[in-house]
């Protein structure tokens, strides 16, 4: 057999495959055969590279090429152009714009969207295959397993955790060693370990893309962990709506579990351990620690009151340690390369990276990992590559529905669980969709609340009723029925409701609408007083008028006006919109060509 000499890298997370990564996947195979090349090129699939605006993406190392955009018809040029005759080709690569390199050279070491990223949980997502586990061991996979349970207590594990500074990144930013020794601590020998990859805020695929990328780290760190605190057995809550995720995750299992690194006596050390993957229905609220250890047991997904926590009485009434993908995916690598070397990384009180699904108006749509402390304007802009179309940004929504908008005010803020709650926001688990001039700011906190009462577990009243009337409230207002003594009866609820609900989830869900009430008052009041919606999105709000001097008498409005509302006399005078019989539905505007339909 030949040596391997070139490696092609096919994006299989689930943006690409939603574009045909698979069917490049077989093309490849099948092409590489038909010049005789299988036994010199290698086909991998991969995680998710990062750039997902730029999918399907193929890399080839160690070349170091990227394409994207790839379709299943230019498989055939590739393999006869680069990998045959050794001539890159160009035109399926990133153009300078949109690469943003810093000069005009093709290599992957050249892309401005990585050059600022730190990837320590995303280390290996678009490197290896993560159906393959020993291509994670051949990436140190597993080698901070051996030594926990060879060279080190558990109490030193957990003393390295804390050393560390690592807090956890699903959302409240608690110390992670902190959480684990409340568990140790807890008498009696039953102590389970739960893995929270039940993310649901819109916008996110941050955990997502991990188990799809690298599911090994995660069932490393939960090994480690569960050797940390004194369990035996630990359980993967992840949403049945990642199927992917799903199939690599028990891959994963299977496969540690055949090399003895999961199961009984590990590493020879005595330590059992094994884990299981539980399916959640996607109810956003099992996002929440105590709902979603109901879930686990069977029961319906709701919230208790706290205390006690998971760390005294959680899964089946015993001790629980809970953290979510991306904190599990960062311990291997504490533990191999030690605390000082995680703790240089960040800011003082937030160590390390995060990991952002960055979303929305931006150019570069995709996953960043970034140490603490980069600011939303480096992110924004030197990452995201800024607002398409030359947009003015507007707001910055993180922390999904229980987070805030943030303002080009708040642009050169230092990212970290502190700065962001001290500006009017949150971390949360890692959601960034930025907005632009075109968005309203009342309608993105409607479209919030919206998702907030349609996932409320309806267990306390504040939460259940109390989100109600402020999805009733903010409805009326982007009717132009809204009034002046309906802003000040919408804070007054968020108060109430942050200060009343049962859970934390029920507690941030005000944040959207305190948020854009301090930011952008000015545009409720134009929605309260003028009835006038400035971004021109609430359709109860717009008027559609016909500009006479652009209009080119060719009727392609009146044919698609479903209400006929619209009338004219072809080619001889300007066609004209029935306000009483427009129903607002944009038909018009769609099909003229000229930009002859306007909203006032």
């Amino acid at each position: 057999m030949a040596a391997i000499r070139a490696n092609v890298l096919c994006c299989a997370g689930t943006g690409c495959t939603a574009s045909q990564s698979a069917e490049i996947y077989d093309r490849f195979v099948e092409v590489l055969k038909n010049y005789g090349l299988q036994d010199e090129v290698k086909v991998v699939k991969t995680g998710c590279f990062g750039l997902c605006q730029k999918g399907p993406i193929v890399a080839i190392y160690p070349d170091k090429v990227f394409y994207n955009h790839v379709k299943p018809s230019d498989v055939e040029r590739i393999v006869s152009e680069h990998l045959y005759k050794g001539r890159v080709v160009q035109e399926l690569q990133m153009s300078d714009e949109d690469l943003q390199t810093r000069e005009k050279v093709y290599d992957i070491d050249k892309i401005r969207f990585y050059e600022k990223q730190q990837r320590i949980a995303l280390r290996n997502c678009g490197k290896i295959n993560p159906e393959d586990i020993e291509e994670y061991i051949a990436e140190d996979g597993y080698e901070a397993l051996g030594k926990a349970l060879t060279a080190m207590t558990p109490q030193e594990v957990i003393d390295t955790i804390k050393a560390s500074g690592l807090r956890g990144r699903g959302g409240a930013g608690f110390p992670t060693g902190v959480k684990w020794q409340f568990e140790k601590d807890q008498p009696g020998d039953e102590k389970y370990v739960i893995c929270n990859a039940d993310e649901g805020d819109p916008g996110a695929f941050m955990d997502r893309s991990l188990l799809e990328g690298d599911p090994h780290a995660i069932v490393e760190g939960m090994t480690i962990m569960g050797y940390a605190v004194g369990a035996h057995q630990g359980y993967i809550y992840c949403r049945a709506e990642y199927p992917i995720a799903v199939r690599r995750l028990n891959i994963a299992i299977k496969q540690a579990r055949e090399l003895g690194l999961l199961g009984k006596n590990i590493f020879s050390s005595g330590f059992d351990f094994d884990l299981e993957v539980r399916l959640g229905a996607g109810a956003f609220v099992c996002g929440e620690e105590t709902a979603l250890i109901a879930s686990i047991e069977g029961k319906r997904g709701m919230p208790r009151p706290k205390p006690p926590f998971p760390a005294v009485k959680g899964v089946w009434g015993k001790p629980t340690s809970i953290n979510n993908v991306e904190t599990l995916a960062n311990v291997p690598q504490i533990i191999n390369k030690g605390a000082d070397w995680y703790a240089a990384m960040g800011t003082e009180k937030s160590k390390g990276t995060k990991v952002f699904a960055l979303g929305g108006k931006i150019r570069n749509t995709g996953l960043v990992e970034v140490p603490m402390g980069t600011t939303l304007r480096e992110i924004i802009y030197e990452i995201g590559g800024g607002c398409p179309n030359n947009k003015a940004f507007k707001a910055v929504q993180t922390g999904g529905p229980s987070g805030g908008c943030l303002t080009e005010k708040e642009l050169d803020t230092p990212i970290d669980y502190d700065n962001l709650i001290q500006a009017g926001s949150m971390m949360g688990s890692g959601g960034m969709i930025v907005l632009d001039e075109d968005n309203c700011m009342v309608d993105v906190a409607r479209f919030y609340m919206d998702f907030i009462v349609d996932e409320s577990c309806g267990k306390c009243t504040p939460c259940r009723v109390g989100t109600k009337r402020l999805l009733e409230m903010l409805t009326k207002i982007t009717k132009g029925e809204g009034t002046l003594e309906m802003l000040s009866e919408m804070e007054a609820l968020c108060h109430e409701i942050q200060d009343t609900a049962l859970c934390g989830l029920g507690q941030t869900a005000p944040n959207p609408v305190l948020s854009t009430l301090n930011h952008f008052r000015d545009e409720y009041l134009a929605h309260v007083v003028d009835k006038k919606c400035p971004a021109g999105v609430c359709k109860a709000l717009l008027t559609y008028h016909i500009n006479p001097d652009q209009c080119r008498k060719c009727g392609l409005c009146a044919r698609q006006c479903p209400a006929g509302a619209i009338s004219g006399v072809l080619g001889k005078e300007p066609y004209h919109i029935d306000t009483d019989k427009c129903i607002k539905c944009g038909s018009c505007r769609t099909a003229c060509h000229f930009g002859a339909i306007e909203t006032i």
